[in-house]
This record gives C-alpha cells, structure tokens and sequence, in this order.
C-alpha cells in the first residue's frame, strides 16, 4: 500500500480501540462518538479485507489478524511522536540565523542583536552576508533585506522607506541605488557593493550617493556620518522577513520584538 493511501486516521482509532478493548472508552479518548470508531473500524476491515475485532461475551477481543499488526503499528506512532518532536525543536532552539547586509549589521542589527543577548545570555548568532540567501539553503531563521516588500514572506518594516543624500559631485550608485541620475543619464562615476560603501565614499569626497534614511541615522549617532540631506521618500526600505512557518515560531517572534520595540 502506498504511503499517500495508508488511512492513518482509521489506524489511529484501530489503536485506541485496541488498547481499550472497547470502542466506547476509545470514543471518549479520541473525542468522538462510539458510532464513529465502528464506522473507522468497519472501513479499516474493508480496506485491509481483514477482520479486526470479534465480539464475545466478555466483550472485544483483537484477531489474529489484528494482534500479528498491533506492535508495529504503536512503534510507528512512536516515530511519528519522534519525528514531530524533531521538526518543533526549532522552535525552542536558542541558536539564530540571521542573514543582513553587512553595512545594516554593523550600524543598526549589532547594538540590537548584544542588547537582546544581554537579556538572553543562553542564545547564539550566526551571521549569514547575503541578504538575498535562499532561506532555506541556509537554514535561515530570519533574514533583513532592503526591498519594496515582503513578497510572499512574513514581514514587519524597519521603519519607513525613505532614503537622503551625503556628499556632493557625482553620483555614487550601489545595487540599492544603481542608476541615481535617472535612467539613460550617464551612468554613475563610481559604483560600490553595498549602501556602507557608499556613504564612505561620499563622505570621502567622491562623490554624492542616496543611502537609506535609517542606516544614515545610525551612522550619524555613531558618530560616522555627517549632516545630510533632508529626507525623501522611495520604493524600498529594510524589512524583517522570514517564511510564514519561522514567523510564527516563538523565539522568532521573540526575536522581532526586541527588535522593533523602539521602531515606530
């Protein structure tokens, strides 16, 4: 029989039944009427071609039939127990993986991540660079990415999606900001790998680049950043993303609340 056929719920009855000796008392464990467990005992007959039970004047007794397959089917409800219990460790794990872009981490996740282990000092960090890793690649558990959105992720935003100007000449571009001067104007004079850079060449004096209004915030209270520029708004922002399953986990959420305790 292949597995996608096997009728795990009839089998699930056929065990209590089995272990009581009557469907009555299995109907009270399973939450259901004794009429239901005769009628998932009766299917089972018919899909096995096997006689389960046999009523005598003491009440149920179990078949040969039924005995010869009663172990093996409490052991594989034992591993079915073992594998659950396996898939929801995670959930009570104290170990994060967190992909985020590099600059992001060091001037807005660090501070966050060491106030959160302060109060938790039994969890740990694993830092993936890359805020576009494959969640599951990675066995990510949580990841910050500067997009327009979740997309079909869970999603909270840090903040809101503007962005401001640092530096003066010409333009800087970075993969968040590729073409600054608009589309079909020359292409930028110097491009770097992410929003950090960026900011360091501008400051550099090399030229002008618009960087995400939160990550030059941090970076002015650091101390790092100059004055800038006043606030505009754009398409992207940085977000808090994980599939819907990790959302939902609770040192997820654990997690996201520490972060975004202090974010309007």
């Amino acid at each position: 029989m292949k597995r996608t056929h096997l009728p795990l719920n009839a089998l699930r009855v056929f065990d209590a039944a089995a272990r009581h000796l009557s469907f009555t008392r299995a109907a009270d464990e399973l939450a259901v009427t004794p009429a239901a467990v005769g009628q998932q005992i009766r299917a089972l007959e018919d899909v096995l071609g096997v006689v389960l039970f046999r009523r005598t004047s003491k009440g149920l007794e179990l078949t040969d039939e039924a005995s010869a397959g009663l172990e093996a089917l409490r052991t594989g409800f034992l591993h079915f127990e073992d594998a659950v219990q396996a898939m929801q460790a995670g959930q009570s794990s104290h170990v994060y993986t967190i992909a985020a872009p590099r600059e992001f981490f060091a001037a807005w996740l660090a501070p966050r991540l060491a106030a959160f282990r302060a109060d938790n000092p039994q969890v740990r960090f694993a830092l993936v660079d890359g805020e576009m890793t494959d969640f599951t690649e990675a066995n990510l558990d949580l990841a910050v990415r500067w997009t327009d959105g979740p997309g079909d992720l869970e999603g909270l935003p840090l903040g809101t999606a503007e962005r401001v100007q640092i530096g003066t000449g010409d333009w800087i571009g970075w993969p968040g900001d590729p073409s600054p001067g608009g589309e079909g104007e020359q292409a930028p004079a110097l491009v770097v790998s992410d929003a950090g850079q960026a900011m360091s060449a501008a400051m550099a004096g090399l030229g002008k680049a618009r960087v995400p209004l939160l990550l030059a915030q941090e970076m002015q209270r650091a101390g790092v950043a100059r004055e800038f520029g006043p606030p505009e708004p754009c398409r992207r922002g940085y977000w808090l993303v994980a599939p819907t399953p990790q959302w939902r986990q609770k040192k997820v959420r654990a997690l996201v609340a520490a972060l975004t305790d202090d974010i309007a």
